[in-house]
């Protein structure tokens, strides 16, 4: 987590270039937002999982304290500079979660949304594969 954005890697996939598949994502400025987007809720890069799948997160700080919350999936975490905690969960249907950073971070704090996407299986490695080619 890093003031203001967020970090995802997956580290049980691997690119083609042998690294993790890892990216970053930025809440999607008003001027940019298509029809159907939600303001200051809307991600350029969502967190992609597959549904019926245990899912465990790892998650730190790089900068001040954050919080990962996504309340629709019973997530919150703090994430600490300095320390990993982690947390399982389990998405049992497919669809679209919106969460926020719920710590007061800085003066840019309410402007860290997270978007996770539960999709089928099938569609998760498809994903992968499109995210694994360098």
């Amino acid at each position: 987590m890093h003031q203001w954005y967020w970090s995802y890697e997956y580290s049980d996939f691997i690119t083609d270039s042998g690294e993790s598949i890892d990216f970053d994502s930025y809440m999607i400025p008003e001027s940019d937002l298509e029809l159907g987007q939600f303001r200051l809720l809307d991600v350029d890069n969502r967190l992609i999982i597959p549904v019926d799948c245990h899912i465990r997160l790892i998650v730190t700080g790089a900068d001040v304290l954050h919080s990962f919350a996504v309340p629709s999936l019973g997530l919150k975490l703090d994430a600490v500079p300095g320390r990993l905690n982690q947390v399982s969960f389990l998405a049992e249907r497919s669809g679209i979660f919106y969460g926020q950073c719920s710590e007061i971070c800085g003066v840019w704090h309410g402007f860290m949304p997270i978007v996770v996407e539960a999709v089928s299986s099938p569609d998760f490695l498809v994903w992968v594969a499109t995210h694994s080619a360098s």
